[in-house]
C-alpha cells in the first residue's frame, strides 16, 4: 500500500524539487556575481530549507538531536555516516550556523542545477576518486584554506553512500589530511538514520514516511599524537547509534 501511494507523491515531489533547483540556480548566480558571498550563502541555506519542505511531500520528517551549541567562530570537521543523497539538505540546514563546506566527487560539479554551481564556487573540494593520491593532496590543500578562514567542513569517511542501514568501514585518509591541515578544528561525529529509506525502491518511486534522525555527538579534540585512537573511537561512536 505504501509503495502504491508513493507513485503519485513521487511525481509531485519531483515537480517541486525540479522547480526549486531551477529557480535557485538563477538565484544563486545573481547573489554570487552581484550581491556577494554572504548573499550567496544565504541563498544556499534557503534552497536547502525548501528542499526539506519538498521531502515533506513524501511524509518525510526530520529529527535533530544536538546536545551542544555550535560556536560561530569555531572551526569544525563534521564526520558523518552516509546513507543516501538526501543526507545533504538536512546537514546544510541544521549546520547553517557553521555553514560547512563538503568533500564531494568531481562528477557532482557539473550538470545539476543549483547544486553543481554551489559546489564549484567554494562550497566543496571536488575530488577524483580514481586518483586517490591526488585526492588526498586536494583535500589537504582545501583544509589549509579553511584553516585560514576558520571555516568548517563535512566529510563522509565511507567514501560513498551505503544505501542501507549497514555502514561501510570508514576510510580515514581524507579525514587525516583535514586534521593535519586544520589543527584547531574540533571533530564532531554525526549519526544519520533512515535516510536510505527514501531511496529504498531506487529513485522512482521514492520511499514515503521516512523519519530521518540526525544525532550530533559532542565535539572532541584530536591531539596530533592520538589521531589513530581518536578516529577509531569516533567511528565507533557514530556507527553505534545507527539503527539496524
Amino acid at each position: 500500500m505504501a509503495k502504491l501511494i508513493s507513485y503519485p507523491l513521487s511525481v509531485l515531489y519531483y515537480l517541486f524539487f525540479g522547480f526549486t533547483l531551477i529557480l535557485f540556480d538563477g538565484t544563486q548566480r545573481i547573489c554570487y556575481f552581484f550581491l556577494g558571498k554572504k548573499a550567496h550563502r544565504a541563498s544556499v541555506i534557503v534552497l536547502n530549507f525548501l528542499l526539506l519542505r519538498c521531502l515533506n511531500i513524501l511524509g518525510t520528517r526530520f529529527i535533530l538531536n544536538c546536545p551542544f551549541t555550535i560556536e560561530k567562530n569555531q572551526s569544525y570537521i563534521f564526520v558523518s555516516n552516509h546513507q543516501s543523497t538526501y543526507d545533504i539538505p538536512p546537514l546544510i540546514w541544521y549546520l547553517s550556523k557553521a555553514y560547512p563546506t563538503f568533500v564531494g566527487k568531481k562528477e557532482l560539479g557539473k550538470g545539476i542545477p543549483s547544486i553543481s554551481f554551489n559546489l564549484r564556487n567554494g562550497s566543496a573540494v571536488l575530488i577524483d576518486r580514481k586518483k586517490p593520491k591526488q585526492a588526498l593532496k586536494d583535500i589537504k590543500a582545501f583544509g589549509k584554506k579553511l584553516a585560514i578562514t576558520n571555516s568548517s567542513i563535512v566529510i563522509f569517511p565511507e567514501g560513498t553512500r551505503s544505501n542501507s542501514a549497514k555502514p561501510s568501514a570508514f576510510r580515514m585518509g581524507g579525514l587525516k589530511q583535514l586534521i593535519d591541515a586544520m589543527p584547531d578544528a574540533k571533530l564532531v561525529g554525526i549519526t544519520i538514520n533512515n535516510s536510505w529509506k527514501l531511496s529504498r525502491y531506487g529513485y522512482f518511486p521514492m520511499g514515503v514516511g521516512a523519519k530521518i534522525k540526525l544525532k550530533m555527538h559532542p565535539p572532541v579534540d584530536c591531539p596530533s599524537d592520538q589521531v589513530a585512537e581518536t578516529l577509531e573511537q569516533l567511528e565507533k561512536t557514530i556507527t553505534a547509534d545507527i539503527n539496524p
